[in-house]
């Protein structure tokens, strides 16, 4: 039998604190704290809801974070 893949861990950060920050200095704090994968997406955007661990997404409206979450 195959090993199970063991996933790859996760910042410990706190994706409220992104909110209310410029989407491109945003992007660059969560690289920078480890962020494997950095998504921007603008509000209502149509998703699919698969979690992807590594990954942080932020709904972005002009060119400010509005909400942010993992996965």
């Amino acid at each position: 039998m195959a090993p199970v893949p063991t996933p790859s861990a996760q910042p410990d950060d706190a994706p409220e604190s992104y909110v209310g920050l410029d989407a491109a200095d945003a992007e660059r704090l969560a690289r920078d704290r480890g962020w494997s994968t950095v998504r921007a997406l603008p509000p209502g955007s149509i998703i699919t809801m698969e979690y992807v661990g590594g990954r942080l997404n932020f709904e972005v409206e002009k060119d400010t974070v509005i909400r942010c979450w993992q996965g």
